[in-house]
């Protein structure tokens, strides 16, 4: 089964076989064969990580220059087996061993030369499809690698906005959902509005053959995804990854104008984002930006959510007037509340009464009082 599934794997992608549209081969191995092929691969080859939730402060500083350049990036495709929550283990499958994938950032006009590796020690093949890329399957096909191989290809970001990457290899669901996703900013020529604070993060559901918190080893559930019945919704690969109850939260100083990047991969379920307690002061609905003009004007303002498709990104910024924590959801709140999905941030400073007073209520007053 092992060397057979890997045979057919190679055939629809083209290596040893004529080349198909990612996903839709018939000569493809399903979904079940590709599950029982990594199973074997259990307790041998497949490496555990520590975490797969990458940090959300860990992204790349603004472009300040006013010329194109060439930039030589590597995403590495790795395989490895970590908690979605303590006692809970899953087999992901991530670009350099973190859920969202690295971000990408580049100016409109740069070239992008990018070559992927696929370690020997992976079980599967795979590739990465650019949103950002005019090119034949975002550039699915031209970096295509088996497990010990490597490829490459070159792109001009031509236009600007944030951009979902993904792995696009037959059961391309399958991938995604377990973690091979990531985010290309491609900044327009006069740059992004300055801010002081950057975070990044990833949504994607993940479906499991256990229930959220059952402890042990779960398994990738084919029916639960052909039904869209996820067992975890996440942000950044673990459940609350970066909330106080876990790795968070993440501070930020009072009077910041914070920017958030979200890329939502699916594979299936928009996100409703939302800052509990704040607003989507600035917000550039699926990514998008204008490739000349006023990008304050372009934006929208004072959002409260934000719909974000599988498949697409959002751009939204936050201004930070009082101490508070502010809960980053997806305002399908039983997603929240069951399934893992949300991040805090901590707004670190002094009390501002005249814009929210916690402590306003009078004792001596009877009932509820109205202004």
């Amino acid at each position: 089964m092992f060397d057979t599934t890997r045979r057919r794997a190679m055939q629809a992608l083209g290596l040893g076989g004529a080349a198909t549209v990612a996903g839709c081969s018939t000569q493809a191995p399903t979904a079940a064969e590709t599950e029982t092929e990594r199973r074997q691969m259990e307790g041998t080859a497949t490496p555990t990580a520590d975490q797969v939730a990458a940090d959300p402060t860990d992204l790349p500083e603004p472009i300040d220059r006013d010329e194109p350049t060439t930039h030589e990036i590597t995403l590495r495709y790795e395989e490895v087996t970590a908690e979605i929550e303590p006692g809970v283990t899953f087999d992901f499958m991530t670009f350099d061993g973190q859920i969202p994938g690295p971000m990408v950032r580049v100016r409109q006009g740069d070239t992008v030369d990018l070559t992927v590796e696929n370690p020997p020690e992976n079980a599967l093949p795979h590739n990465v499809d650019f949103h950002a890329v005019y090119g034949t399957g975002g550039g699915s096909v031209a970096t295509t690698a088996a497990p010990g191989e490597e490829n490459a290809m070159r792109f001009r970001a031509d236009y600007p906005g944030a951009f979902i990457y993904h792995c696009a290899v037959p059961n391309l669901d399958m991938h995604i959902s377990a973690g091979m996703f990531g985010m290309i900013v491609v900044e327009p020529r006069d740059g992004l509005p300055e801010v002081d604070r950057e975070l990044y993060f990833g949504q994607h559901e993940v479906y499991t053959d256990g229930d959220v918190g059952q402890e042990g080893k779960h398994s990738f559930d084919m029916e639960g995804m052909r039904n869209e019945n996820p067992t975890y919704v996440l942000l950044n690969g673990e459940k609350y990854a970066w909330a106080a109850a876990n790795r968070g939260p993440i501070e930020v100083d009072q009077g910041d104008r914070v920017r958030v990047f979200m890329v939502d991969g699916g594979p299936n379920y928009s996100s409703n984002f939302h800052p509990i307690g704040n607003v989507w002061k600035r917000a550039y609905r699926d990514g998008g930006v204008p490739e000349d003009g006023d990008l304050d004007a372009y934006a929208d303002k004072n959002i409260q959510t934000v719909k974000v498709p599988p498949g697409s990104c959002m751009i939204g910024e936050m201004d930070t007037p009082v101490p508070e924590r502010i809960k980053l959801v997806d305002h399908a709140l039983s997603r929240v509340a069951r399934r893992g999905m949300l991040a805090e941030v901590d707004v670190v400073g002094d009390e501002n009464e005249e814009i929210y007073d916690p402590d306003a209520h009078d004792s001596s007053q009877e009932g509820p009082q109205y202004a």
